[in-house]
């Protein structure tokens, strides 16, 4: 899934419908599947990226940034996005990242409603700040810094 847009507003509908009488998507549930699993996909590739003790360098943007293209992101984590993902990990464990994302699934196929967790809309914030900071990273490059220990 590349278009960022697109995830957030899926993210949105699966998190806002899992508290509702409602269920998305009655005619092709399989496109929620599918996210599901990408998203399951992304959260653990973003929560090993955080533990790697290598030093990771983004490219420099050179083109002048609005508060707009910045998204979700605080300035420092638009400096340094790895933030984003060790703040959110910080918080919370794999685990509980994969329960939420299993329970929003779950009851937005349901057609009852659920009470859900106090923290519904910190994971989602901190998915949202997640795709921010994977989609800067995608789209200014990273590379690695090499230290002496690495030649």
């Amino acid at each position: 899934m590349d278009d960022l847009a697109e995830v957030k507003e899926k993210l949105f509908d699966v998190v806002n419908y899992s508290t509702k009488p409602k269920v998305l998507l009655k005619e092709d549930p399989s496109l929620i599947f599918h996210f599901y699993l990408c998203l399951r996909s992304f959260i653990k590739a973003s929560y090993v990226l955080q533990l790697k003790t290598t030093k990771w360098k983004l490219s420099d943007s050179t083109e002048y940034t609005s508060r707009l293209l910045q998204g979700s992101l605080s300035d420092d984590e638009y400096k340094d996005p790895l933030l984003v993902f060790r703040k959110a990990f910080k918080e919370f464990s794999l685990k509980e990242f994969d329960h939420f994302i299993t329970e929003s699934v779950y009851f937005s196929f349901s057609s009852y409603t659920n009470d859900p967790d106090a923290n519904i809309i910190t994971f989602f914030i901190h998915l949202t700040k997640m795709l921010d900071a994977a989609q800067l990273m995608r789209e200014r490059g990273v590379e690695k810094i090499i230290t002496k220990g690495d030649r």
